[in-house]
C-alpha cells in the first residue's frame, strides 16, 4: 500500500513531466516555425527569427570539416540536427562577396576596419590550443561569407575556419527580442 507522501511524489514526478512534454513541444513547434532561441554569447541573447531576407546580418549554419569535427569534439557546439549530429551556430555576417578581409594577429579587418573582439586566441576557454586561419588578405569570392563575433572575443568562428560557403546557411536570421550586450 503506498503512503500518502509517495502518493504526493508520485503526482509531483507526473505534473514536471507533463510540463516538461509540453515545453518540449512547445518549443519544437517553435522551431518548426522558424524561431531561433540564441543562448551562445555570439550574438545577443534572445529570440531569432528566420527570414529570408538574403542581407541578413545573422545566420545559421552547419559547419563542415575540420571545423564542424572539432566544435563537436570540443563541445562548442551541443546536441542538434546537423549531419554530424551538432547544433547549428548562430553568427554575424561581417563580410560578403567582394570585401576585402585581412586576418592578422589584431583580428579581422574589413576593408580596412578593424572588427573589435576578434583577435584570434591561442587557448579556448579549457586551455587547449586553437590555430586561426592563415593570417593575410582575403577577397571574398562568390559563394562566400565571413562569419564572426564582435559581442565576443571567445567565439568560434571565420578567426579559426576562414570563410564558409553560403549554401551551409541554413536559415538567415532577424532578432525578435534580445537582451542588450
Amino acid at each position: 500500500m503506498m503512503t500518502f507522501g509517495e502518493a504526493r511524489f508520485r503526482v509531483l514526478i507526473g505534473w514536471i513531466l507533463s510540463v516538461a512534454g509540453c515545453l518540449g513541444l512547445a518549443l519544437s513547434t517553435a522551431y518548426s516555425f522558424g524561431l531561433r532561441i540564441n543562448t551562445s554569447y555570439s550574438l545577443p541573447m534572445g529570440l531569432y527569427v528566420t527570414t529570408s531576407d538574403t542581407q541578413s546580418a545573422f545566420v545559421e549554419f552547419c559547419p563542415s570539416g575540420e571545423s564542424a569535427r572539432l566544435s563537436k569534439m570540443r563541445g562548442y557546439r551541443s546536441a542538434g540536427d546537423c549531419t554530424d549530429g551538432a547544433a547549428p551556430l548562430l553568427k554575424p555576417i561581417v563580410a560578403r562577396e567582394g570585401d576585402l578581409v585581412e586576418m592578422s594577429v589584431l583580428g579581422i579587418s574589413v576593408n580596412g576596419t578593424l572588427l573589435r573582439n576578434t583577435a584570434p586566441l591561442e587557448r579556448d576557454g579549457a586551455g587547449r590550443p586553437l590555430a586561426s586561419w592563415k593570417l593575410g588578405t582575403y577577397r571574398v569570392l562568390p559563394g562566400q561569407v565571413w562569419v564572426a563575433s564582435t559581442y565576443n572575443r571567445g567565439s568560434y568562428d571565420s578567426r579559426y575556419f576562414g570563410p564558409i560557403a553560403v549554401t551551409s546557411i541554413r536559415s538567415r536570421l532577424k532578432p525578435l527580442w534580445t537582451l542588450h550586450q
